[in-house]
């Protein structure tokens, strides 16, 4: 029988099948012996123990199209991040981290500001044009009045959306709107592990219909570069890929040095300014990691 995990804890697998719902499964020791940990998302096949109490065994992980480290998850075709337009005003800096972790990984990322409605015209285009302008996607969105809920949904339509965002942004609100049923899905895994019925101390995937997922994560307040050296940065800010043929030097790092192309469109209004601004503070972060390294 074949499915997907949709949770993990404690050892525990707790894997959804189109035809019988969600069983409770332990991995068979063979994937401890080859140091493989199934993660969610994961596609499986399983040998049901009991079809009554929903057990089995993992007796094999299909192949996996990509595999995240933080969170620990497999087979995302999307990241969707969550941030208020307003109460409280995006962090910047934060979104930024989380967008250069999933250029590093090569994760295709969609922009959410939910809370639209409370936030002022102006501050809503100043967001489009910071980010909607290096060529993210970006929808605005209310939990609260369920506004652009069907636009989100044809984003999400036949894909597994890995979903984060830092707290008090809605997060939880948009996934309660998405898929109603969601608490009443995850009913069976929250009574086998004794916590509530919507906890995000642990990935999570959602069905939301056929072939559409999304994986709910704990929500963050940091976002610490790894795998990367500061050179690596510009690579990971897509809006800068345009403009470093007209850099003087190979390797720019694109602060310091002379007749820059990326300081020139900086100059020119082609590059946002907190955009750049981001760029250095994480840049000179790397550096220091480095130093202290050596």
């Amino acid at each position: 029988m074949q499915g997907k995990i949709v949770k993990g804890i404690a050892g525990f697998y707790y894997v959804y099948t189109e035809e019988a719902g969600i069983f409770e499964c332990k991995a068979k020791g063979i994937f401890r012996k080859e140091k493989i940990k199934p993660l969610v998302g994961d596609n499986v096949e399983m040998e049901p123990i009991s079809l009554e109490e929903k057990t089995g065994n993992i007796v094999r992980i299909l192949k996996r199209n990509n595999e995240l480290i933080r969170p620990a998850v497999a087979n995302v075709d999307q990241a969707l991040i969550i941030f208020a337009a307003d109460k409280p005003k995006p962090n910047f800096n934060l979104l930024d981290r989380f967008l250069v972790m999933m250029e590093q990984r090569q994760v295709k990322t969609v922009i959410c500001f939910n809370k639209q409605d409370l936030a002022e015209n102006e501050d809503l285009l100043r967001l489009e044009g910071i980010y909607g302008g290096c060529g993210y996607e970006i929808l605005f969105v209310s939990a609260k009045k369920e506004q652009g809920i069907g636009e989100l949904l044809q984003v999400l339509d036949q894909k597994t959306t890995t979903v984060a965002g830092p707290s008090g942004v809605g997060k939880s609100s948009i996934i309660n709107l998405l898929q109603p049923k969601a608490q009443m899905e995850t009913g069976d895994i929250s009574g086998k592990i004794e916590r509530g019925k919507h906890t995000t101390r642990h990935s999570q995937l959602i069905r939301i219909q056929e072939q559409t997922y999304i994986m709910d994560t704990p929500g963050f307040s940091s976002i610490y570069l790894t795998g990367m050296e500061q050179q690596d940065l510009p690579l990971y800010f897509r809006e800068f890929r345009k403009y470093e043929p007209y850099c003087r030097f190979q390797g720019c790092s694109h602060i310091h040095e002379p007749d820059c192309g990326v300081k020139q469109a900086l100059e020119e209004g082609a590059i946002s300014p907190v955009r750049y601004e981001n760029y250095i503070i994480l840049y000179e972060e790397l550096k220091n990691i480095r130093r202290r390294k050596l």
